[in-house]
């Protein structure tokens, strides 16, 4: 995502991938009570459904504006906004029991985990992951040149950003409709990643991926830890690592931003 932009900020949850998952679990888990939807299978669907329409809507809308990094961006920010909202409105009228699971939801744990949501994510995840490693060179072309340079080099920006994006937001809205929100992971691996080895997206890739993974297991084994017998949500954890990380590696770094 941060490549087919050309923006060191961008992630899927940019897009407003994360916010769309919250919707459809606050939306099951508000009003599914008493039916068939009202298991955690039903609110992984219902989180996985919204987030594939949230990012069908954020291509399908800056499609017709020509779908550069900016109107990408620009959508997936308005549109993370107004799923943000619309379950802050279902969190302010939903009853007391229920605005708890919504919230603990949102927190991104791995305590919902099993070998059988493993597999699922995993297929999708290695698909994903497939798609974006068969266009590592166009990604190299686009993350260091503009739109015309990278047309020149036989590179087609916009057909990249569709493929390589909506890739991204199967992968997101796969893992975080299993474990809830957990959004700083796929900022700062990137990051760590970029300033290790530097950005031939052959290898940068899979070390991001790697690098992604350790993080998250460090924050969830502290989380279990460092507050035992009680349990502090990953997502929690990985907020406070991650942000001073971040920093330092701006710090350090700086001028890459520039």
């Amino acid at each position: 995502m941060q490549s087919i932009t050309r923006n060191y900020l961008v992630s899927p949850f940019t897009l407003g991938i994360s916010s769309a998952a919250a919707l459809g679990a606050s939306i099951c888990i508000v009003f599914a009570a008493g039916t068939a939807m009202d298991t955690d299978l039903g609110i992984i669907l219902s989180a996985f459904t919204l987030s594939c329409v949230c990012g069908a809507l954020v291509y399908g809308i800056a499609q017709r504006a020509g779908l550069t990094p900016t109107t990408l961006v620009l959508v997936g920010i308005a549109l993370n906004y107004f799923f943000s909202a619309l379950t802050a409105t279902l969190e302010f009228f939903a009853q007391e029991h229920k605005l708890a699971a919504v919230i603990q939801w949102t927190f991104g744990s791995l305590h919902r985990a099993s070998w059988d949501y493993v597999v699922i994510g995993a297929l999708i995840v290695a698909f994903g992951f497939a798609v974006a490693m068969f266009y590592c060179l166009p990604l190299n072309v686009m993350a260091t040149s503009d739109d015309e340079t990278a047309v020149s080099l036989g590179v087609n920006p916009a057909r990249l950003r569709t493929i390589v994006g909506l890739a991204a937001v199967l992968m997101t809205a796969a893992i975080i409709s299993f474990t809830g929100v957990i959004g700083f992971v796929g900022l700062i691996a990137p990051h760590m990643a970029r300033f290790l080895i530097g950005t031939d997206h052959r290898f940068y890739l899979p070390f991001t991926c790697v690098l992604g993974a350790a993080l998250l297991l460090v924050s969830d084994t502290v989380g279990k830890l460092i507050l035992y017998p009680v349990t502090v949500p990953v997502g929690i954890v990985i907020s406070f690592f991650g942000v001073p990380l971040f920093i330092h590696l701006i710090l350090r770094r700086g001028k890459e931003f520039e």
